[in-house]
């Protein structure tokens, strides 16, 4: 094992931990999320006067009438959401309904007539409270808490708010590094939950390890040359991550030398091929993709680059190393390892 494939496993380490921070915790109070543990909580009974208050907000007509299993999506506007409605899962949404509940119902001056909507406090802890037990129940264990999705509820806009509406929507949505829910397309548990990027996007990791895409032309750490799915290589186990390296080591390998137009010009980048591995728990999840990415191995970690690997670009503030010229490859089995 040489010192290129021990820096690349402990620099993988890193990154794995730097995507599981950036794990999307999304919402809204028209909207962010929650994944801590939690169990729903039932309501008691309601006195007299609590069962009138609440009789009169259930005559309430909803914000929406979406349902466990409905699909909504809206537009963002600078600070303000427009057009929210409920549409076709089939076609891109921002958020899946799991659970609807009816605040009116609990017994508590909280959310009674003249009660201020949840700050956001409040309202993550209304989400471990009442949508994370059904929101893994309506996924039938195909989460994976690592990957694109969060748990996260809805509750009306203000005005409904004010006019007594008291619904709650718990659900399922993707968000990107700032939080914001983005538009997917079919049922959750249905999609691949990877957390991955396009070929040709560049990521930037900072110093809290959180990971973010960026223009290739700013700092970034690495640059991704290929998406893999792994469960087109192994449909019919969970692999281990022994069987995931053997596999990517090639197809990554292959990966950067068809980004930048063949071997020579991956030799003389310096650059080296990365991935990530999927453990386990994230595969039974419904994760099953990864990125293959260009990066310099630096110590345990990675060097900053600037500029993308197909043009010109930078190493730490500097043009790569000129390295030496080299005879053509006849044996393309040693191809792999002379990049090394």
């Amino acid at each position: 094992m040489n010192t290129f494939w021990r820096s690349a496993q402990a620099t993988r380490v890193l990154l794995v931990a730097a995507l599981a921070s950036t794990s999307a915790v999304g919402g809204y109070s028209f909207v962010k999320s929650s994944q801590s543990p939690s169990k729903n909580v039932s309501a008691s009974p309601v006195s007299s006067a609590a069962a009138d208050a609440s009789d009169a907000l259930n005559r309430t007509v909803s914000f929406t009438s979406a349902d466990a299993g409905s699909c909504v999506t809206w537009k963002v506007e600078g600070d303000k959401i427009t057009d929210f409605e409920q549409t076709d899962c089939a076609a891109p949404h921002r958020f899946e309904v799991s659970f609807r509940e009816n605040l009116a119902t609990y017994p508590s001056s909280e959310f009674g007539p003249n009660a201020k909507m949840p700050n956001q406090t409040r309202q993550a802890q209304l989400r471990e409270e009442l949508c994370l037990a059904p929101t893994m129940q309506y996924m039938e264990g195909m989460f994976d808490q690592l990957g694109k999705y969060s748990v996260a509820s809805i509750l009306p806009p203000q005005e409904s708010w004010d006019a007594g509406d008291r619904t709650l929507l718990c659900g399922i949505q993707a968000t990107d590094e700032n939080g914001v829910a983005v538009a997917t397309s079919g049922k959750a548990k249905q999609q691949d939950q990877s957390r991955v990027v396009n070929a040709g996007q560049c990521v930037a990791v900072d110093a809290t390890s959180a990971t973010k895409v960026v223009d290739c032309a700013a700092p970034h750490q690495l640059e991704a040359t290929a998406v893999v799915d792994l469960l087109q290589v192994f449909p019919n186990h969970t692999p281990s991550l022994e069987e995931q390296d053997q596999h990517l080591s090639k197809a990554c390998t292959q990966a950067a030398r068809d980004y930048l137009g063949g071997d020579d010009p991956l030799y003389y980048s310096t650059l080296k091929p990365f991935w990530t591995t999927i453990p386990a728990n994230s595969w039974s999840g419904g994760s099953h993709s990864v990125n293959c990415s260009l990066i310099f191995v630096e110590g345990p970690g990675f060097a900053t680059l600037e500029g993308s690997a197909k043009g010109t670009f930078t190493i730490n503030g500097n043009p790569p190393e000129t390295r030496p010229e080299r005879a053509p490859i006849v044996n393309p089995e040693a191809l792999e390892e002379l990049n090394r």
